[in-house]
């Protein structure tokens, strides 16, 4: 029985041949016992010449057994491997760096890749047993991993929602679903075409042209139709972020968890992300200053929403999606521990943090001063 995904072009994942993400630093703990072996020279001059081979023995036996003991005790940490979609590579930094704090003698090492080759690395069935990515498995494919003997955990982890951000000096501050279509299609290619203003043609940026985000768009918002000539994309979602930040025709589409506040600002450390996620208050996110976060309607709809928590609970905003975790790993491993975090209320709460909405944990509005 084989799997119809192209496996053979990934069969395994190693950093040489995946964008992987840094490692933290825990330092490997050697618990280093001392042997304190007694002298044996005095012992040694008053010994039998007939017994010197099994004292000989003996010490060889002692050196062996050391060490094997030292080996026992410079054991690598445990660690697990996962694909996950590049679009929610601030998401999981966030759950790995909380759960590494959390747990020092374990690791999770993340492979950032496009959504295709996240889910072809989980079923190639190599030392890559999870993956994040925006759907669940389909039957076949968990046909095809049970028929090989592996277990199937998949689950809901988050709702992500898709931003459109401009520079600040653009004036235009409202789109609907077929105002986004037809710039996307090339239909409408300036910006005064959408509003009365001097800019001049519009650059859509995208993160990378295989991601889920162009999957997306393309599927969701075009019908299917081809992108346009004037869309293109870069390397990353920073750089869709750094792009618009120094363009004022540009607009980029990028996943909300990319444009909170603290993207530009100061970084919560870890322990203050592994404090946080044990209160059970929320806040509303603020929007990073260096780009404008435009507000998006329905093509029916009199009302637009910028893509806040709430507005993405009850549907208000329109461009949303699901995201799933999958882990194929047996239970009391260090992947379906990790799994089980990031699904229970600990990584549940570091979700809602980063600004898109968590599967299990409903937002609750904050007036921020």
């Amino acid at each position: 029985m084989a799997y119809g995904g192209d496996t053979a072009s990934l069969p395994e994942l190693t950093p040489a041949t995946a964008t992987n993400r840094t490692m933290m630093t825990h330092p490997i703990r050697h618990h280093s016992k001392s042997t304190n072996t007694p002298l044996l020279r005095p012992y040694i001059m008053s010994i039998s010449p007939r017994n010197i081979p099994l004292l000989v023995t003996s010490i060889a036996i002692a050196i062996i057994m050391a060490g094997c003991t030292g080996k026992k005790e410079q054991k690598q940490p445990s660690m697990a491997k996962i694909a996950c979609d590049e679009s929610f590579e601030y998401i999981m930094e966030q759950e790995i760096n909380v759960y590494e704090y959390i747990y020092p003698k374990e690791d999770v090492l993340a492979y950032y890749l496009p959504e295709k080759q996240a889910i072809d690395s989980i079923m190639a069935m190599g030392s890559v047993k999870g993956a994040v990515i925006t759907r669940p498995l389909t039957d076949k494919e968990v046909n095809y991993l049970r028929a090989n003997k592996k277990l199937v955990h998949q689950k809901k982890i988050a709702i992500d929602a898709l931003a459109l951000i401009v520079n600040p000096a653009n004036p235009v501050e409202i789109l609907s679903k077929k105002d986004i279509a037809e710039i996307l299609s090339g239909d409408v290619t300036r910006w005064d075409q959408v509003e009365p203003c001097k800019l001049g043609d519009i650059d859509v940026i995208f993160d990378h042209q295989g991601s889920s985000t162009v999957a997306y768009m393309r599927d969701s918002i075009m019908g299917g139709k081809p992108l346009g000539a004037h869309v293109s994309a870069v390397k990353s979602n920073p750089d869709v972020f750094k792009a618009v930040a120094e363009n004022r025709n540009a607009i980029g589409i990028i996943g909300v968890s990319w444009i909170s506040s603290d993207l530009s600002g100061r970084q919560k450390s870890v322990e203050e992300l592994a404090q946080a996620v044990e209160k059970s208050d929320t806040t509303t996110l603020q929007f990073s200053q260096d780009v404008k976060v435009l507000k998006i309607r329905g093509n029916n709809e009199v009302t637009a929403y910028k893509p806040y928590q709430a507005y993405i609970f009850d549907g208000s905003y329109p461009l949303y999606r699901s995201v799933y975790m999958v882990s194929t790993a047996p239970g009391g491993t260090v992947t379906h521990r990790f799994y089980s975090f990031v699904t229970g209320f600990q990584g549940q709460k570091i979700i809602q943090m980063t600004g898109i909405l968590p599967a299990t944990v409903r937002p609750r509005m904050v007036e921020l001063e």
